[in-house]
């Protein structure tokens, strides 16, 4: 059997856990299409999941969301042929030489667009052009609030909102020093998450946001709800808190507040066929620089244990690639 370099993990725990070694190349199976990997991003739902916050899973495991790279294997019946350029988002990970890729999950990319800009994108801006056109359904005159504004989603979701012509965009980050990257993004005011409530209610004449933006949960969705004006939404997306926060049926009712959820793990899994149309628009964006996002580092495949430990350290903006295959 062919084996190829990869990082796996055999139990749950800190970075040193994630383990440099040979395994087998995949194989495909029907609708599937092997990639050789130029570049898997590094997403806070891998630290999640390495640490076993994010559900059971079987070992050996591997870790990684999302890929640029070439096609390597397609089905003779595919759309897909050996040497197009693509993203996709893997169905065992993605921190390897090669992976396996379901067909509705990869998408050819321009060739004028660089591989490693290709990296930053797929989990990130598909992720957010829907949170923004599809669940928070923002309009040009609302005040709307995003949290982690400076993280790999948050900054997409600025970009994307300062595009669409939004009245008020206003960042929230855990370290004020981030605000000059925020606001050069888009946003219209950054503040902290200790102060963004107050904030958010002085800037609006005590009405609210009309849409909130939340991936951290805990007690920032709580002091979300004390921001959130009537008739509007709060669109919960995460947990990066690690705790969950909690909403009663008097904070909705009355106010006619909604709140609503989504994960694109889920919607990879169960309705695959929602994420083609949105990449394509998102691969537009990049494509045309009218949206860009800052990679704060890349590392080499084997030092993949440096890149979680610096996004644990929250002291990054924008995104952290891992460079897999040099010759692509």
């Amino acid at each position: 059997m062919k084996k190829m370099k990869a990082v796996v993990q055999y139990e749950y725990g800190d970075a040193d856990v994630l383990t440099y070694t040979d395994v087998e190349i995949p194989k495909i199976g029907e609708n599937e299409v092997l990639i050789r990997v130029a570049y898997s991003s590094v997403n806070y739902a891998d630290i999640k999941k390495r640490t076993g916050n994010k559900g059971k899973d079987e070992f050996p495991l591997m870790l990684g969301l999302d890929v640029s790279g070439k096609i390597e294997e397609a089905p003779s019946n595919s759309t897909l042929l050996k040497g197009d350029r693509v993203i996709a988002f893997p169905k065992n990970g993605s921190y390897a030489e090669y992976v396996v890729a379901n067909e509705q999950l990869v998408f050819k990319i321009p060739h004028s667009l660089p591989l490693e800009k290709a990296a930053t994108m797929p989990t990130v801006s598909v992720l957010s052009y829907i949170l923004l056109y599809e669940i928070g359904q923002v309009q040009e005159s609302d005040t709307i609030v995003i949290h982690s504004a400076a993280g790999g989603v948050g900054s997409m979701l600025v970009q994307l909102a300062k595009l669409a012509g939004i009245q008020s965009i206003i960042g929230t980050v855990g370290d004020i020093g981030k605000e000059d990257y925020v606001k050069a993004l888009g946003a219209d005011t950054v503040c902290t998450y200790e102060t963004f409530a107050q904030e958010v209610l002085k800037l609006t004449d005590d009405q609210g946001a009309n849409v909130i933006f939340d991936s951290v949960a805990g007690e920032i969705s709580n002091n979300s709800l004390d921001c959130l004006a009537l008739f509007g939404t709060l669109v919960q997306f995460g947990n990066s808190s690690g705790k969950a926060g909690t909403f009663k049926t008097s904070d909705v009712h009355s106010s006619c507040r909604t709140i609503k959820g989504f994960s694109l793990g889920t919607t990879r899994k169960h309705n695959p066929a929602r994420l083609a149309p949105v990449a394509e628009k998102v691969l537009k964006l990049f494509d045309s620089n009218e949206v860009t996002l800052p990679v704060t580092q890349v590392f080499n495949l084997n030092d993949v244990e440096k890149a979680h430990k610096l996004i644990e350290s929250r002291s990054y903006k924008g995104k952290v690639l891992i460079k897999i295959n040099h010759s692509l």
